[in-house]
């Protein structure tokens, strides 16, 4: 008979589809250990086929507009921080795409962004980013700036587009066809991975600028205004990737 640990290691060897499978061996089981197992899994492979239900869900404007080609997804990070760019990101993911667990970037954990982003790099048709630096922000303002983050995203892809995909916005001076979507990330697979991968990419360049300026705990508050951002503002003034015009009512 085998032990609890070793049921336990094959179900962990075992892809989901075959829950079921090894469930029916130990169904007679009636060790109390093996029944709270077979329930855990049990509970496991209906997370499985939820998640596949919702992220199905998420490919309604992708389904829409394969029929055109390329889809791509569009969203941006960074528009309210005090300090550091506005980032973009344009990805088109595959037609068969068969990621799991993707979702506004903002509801996920670092840890889930970070695998998420690993997996969206790898499988993803093509991935382009663009940035808009504090001091681009101070000179056109932030709605001009992240319109030309995503602007320099969509140059960035190795394959044309034919639909966009937006996060709520329009994009000037852009001639493929959009379609924006109010709260897109939460809406569509697309934008949902390009939220992804401009919080990751943006998140990691804070990183940078928290071992060059560790006064403002960049790494934690990735350049939004917490009281202790704030305070820190107050006490040592501006750094060099402080938006200007976004400090000034902070400071006065």
């Amino acid at each position: 008979m085998k032990t609890i640990a070793e049921i336990k290691e094959e179900f962990e060897n075992a892809g989901i589809e075959l829950y079921d499978h090894i469930a029916e061996r130990y169904a007679s089981d009636e060790r109390a250990g093996v029944k709270a197992l077979l329930r855990r899994y049990d509970k496991k492979k209906k997370e499985y086929q939820n998640e596949l239900i919702r992220t199905e869900a998420l490919k309604v404007y992708e389904h829409k507009y394969e029929h055109l080609g390329y889809v791509c997804g569009i969203d941006e990070v960074g528009r309210g921080p005090l300090a550091g760019p506005v980032t973009a990101c344009a990805v088109i993911l595959p037609k068969d795409c068969d990621i799991l667990y993707l979702d506004d970037s903002k509801k996920l954990s670092h840890a889930k962004r970070e695998q998420l982003y690993d997996i969206i790099m790898d499988k993803a048709v093509s991935v382009g980013c663009g940035m808009a630096s504090h001091t681009r922000i101070d000179e056109i303002n932030i709605l001009q700036a992240t319109y030309e983050a995503m602007r320099d995203a969509i140059s960035e892809l190795s394959v044309v587009p034919q639909v966009l995909l937006n996060d709520a916005v329009r994009i000037p001076e852009v001639s493929i066809q959009q379609v924006p979507i109010i709260k897109g990330d939460q809406k569509s697979v697309s934008i949902a991975a390009a939220s992804i991968v401009a919080k990751v990419t943006r998140d990691r360049l804070m990183y940078e600028y928290d071992r060059q300026y560790p006064e403002y705990g960049f790494a934690a508050n990735k350049g939004y205004g917490t009281a202790e951002h704030i305070a820190a503002l107050k006490k040592y003034g501006p750094c060099p990737i402080h938006r200007r015009t976004f400090i000034q009512g902070v400071l006065n």
